[in-house]
C-alpha cells in the first residue's frame, strides 16, 4: 500500500505563465519527500468529456490500487467530479481520507449560491479531516456545517531555488506581483516618496507617479527581479481597503503571494483586515495597514532599525517555506502522527 496525493490543475492554465498551479505542485513535491506518491488525474473540462472520464476512466484509475493514505488537492473545479472521485477513492483506501483545501470556492467565486454552498460543505464532510489556510478560514467552515478535523496549515510553503532578497538598505521599495488585470486599485495610487514596482500580466495602459511596471516572468524565475524593500499584498479595486469578491476573500485565505515575498526574504505589507495580518504581526515580518493612501506615510515612518529587525525575520521564515515545513507539520498533525 501507499500514500497518494490525488490531483489536477486545468489544463488550460500548465502551458501558462501562471502561478495558479505552483501551490499544489510545490505541496506535491515537498510531500514527495516524505514518501507521498502523485496522481496526476488530468481531469477534463468539457461536458461530454467529463461524463467519458467517469464512465469509462476512472474506475480503471482505483482498479487494483490500495491506499494507506490520502490527500486530496481541492479544487477540481467540478462538483460532479470531485465527489466521483472521492466515491472511487475511498474504496481503496484504509487510511485517512483527507481534502487539502486551497480555496474555499463559495467564498472565492460563488458566494450567495446555496446549492453550490450545501455541495461544497459535503465534498469537505466526506473527508476523514481538512486542512485549510488559517483560523479565520477553519471558524467560516465550522458556522456553515464542517464538521470533520480541521487542521491549520498557517502558511503556504514555497519551492524557491532562487537567491535570497539579502539587501538590508531601506529605501522606502515595494513590489507587487499578480494578475494585474484583477488589480485595478493599483492604477488610483501614487506615490511621493515610496516607489511600487509591478511584476505580472495583463498590466494597465498607464500607472500613477511612483509606479512602475517592471515585466512579467515565470512563477519560478520571478524572485531573481524581486530586490525591494517589501511585498504588498492587497486585492479589490479601492485603495482604502480589500473590496469586492477577491478583496473580501481575503478576509478569510492565506494569500500565495504572501509565500512568493516571504521564501524570498522579502517582509510584506498587508491589509489591516486580512485573515494573514495576524500571521504577519506575530512573526514581525511585515506592516499591516488599513488604507493605502498611507502607503508613503507608513514607509516614511519605518526606520532602518525596524526594518532590519523585519528583514531578518522573512529570511529565517524563508528557511523553512522553502523546506516545505509548515505542510509537511500539517500532514504529521492531521495523520496523528
Amino acid at each position: 500500500m501507499e500514500n497518494v496525493i490525488l490531483y489536477s490543475v486545468l489544463r488550460s492554465l500548465r502551458a501558462k505563465n501562471d502561478a495558479g498551479p505552483k501551490a499544489k505542485t510545490d505541496i506535491n513535491e515537498f510531500l514527495t519527500e516524505e514518501g507521498f506518491k502523485v496522481m496526476d488525474l488530468d481531469l477534463p473540462e468539457k461536458r461530454f468529456e467529463k461524463l467519458l472520464f467517469v464512465h469509462l476512466k476512472l474506475k480503471r484509475l482505483f482498479k487494483g490500487r490500495q491506499f494507506d493514505n490520502v490527500i486530496l488537492q481541492y479544487p477540481f473545479y467540478s462538483v460532479f467530479l470531485t465527489k466521483k472521485i472521492i466515491e472511487n477513492a475511498r474504496k481503496v483506501t484504509h487510511g485517512k481520507f483527507l481534502i487539502m483545501v486551497h480555496d474555499v470556492e463559495t467564498l472565492r467565486v460563488y458566494d450567495g449560491n446555496k446549492q453550490f454552498e450545501k455541495d461544497e460543505m459535503e465534498i469537505f464532510n466526506s473527508a476523514d479531516g481538512l486542512i485549510v489556510h488559517n483560523p479565520r478560514m477553519a471558524e467560516w467552515l465550522r458556522q456553515h456545517g464542517v464538521t470533520v478535523p480541521i487542521t491549520i496549515l498557517g502558511i503556504f510553503d514555497y519551492r524557491n531555488d532562487c537567491r535570497k532578497n539579502e539587501q538590508f538598505e531601506y529605501q522606502k521599495s515595494v513590489c507587487f506581483a499578480g494578475n494585474l488585470e484583477k488589480s485595478t486599485f493599483l492604477t488610483k495610487l501614487g506615490l511621493d516618496d515610496a516607489k511600487l514596482d509591478v511584476y505580472g500580466p495583463s498590466p494597465a495602459q498607464e500607472y500613477q507617479k511612483g509606479v512602475t511596471y517592471c515585466g512579467v516572468y515565470t512563477p519560478d524565475d520571478l524572485p531573481n527581479h524581486l530586490n525591494e524593500n517589501f511585498g504588498l499584498i492587497w486585492d479589490g479595486d479601492e485603495l482604502s481597503a480589500c473590496t469586492g469578491v477577491f478583496g473580501n476573500y481575503m478576509r478569510y485565505n492565506t494569500p500565495h503571494k504572501t509565500s512568493l515575498y516571504l521564501s524570498s526574504g522579502i517582509p510584506v505589507i498587508i491589509w489591516k483586515e486580512a485573515a494573514m495580518a495576524e500571521f504577519v504581526s506575530e512573526n514581525e515580518v511585515g506592516i499591516a495597514i488599513e488604507d493605502l493612501n498611507d502607503l508613503d506615510r507608513v514607509l516614511q515612518e519605518v526606520d532602518d532599525a525596524g526594518y532590519r529587525k523585519m528583514k531578518s525575520n522573512a529570511l529565517n521564515l524563508a528557511e523553512r517555506l522553502r523546506r516545505g515545513s509548515y505542510i509537511k507539520e500539517a500532514v504529521r498533525k492531521a495523520l496523528g502522527d
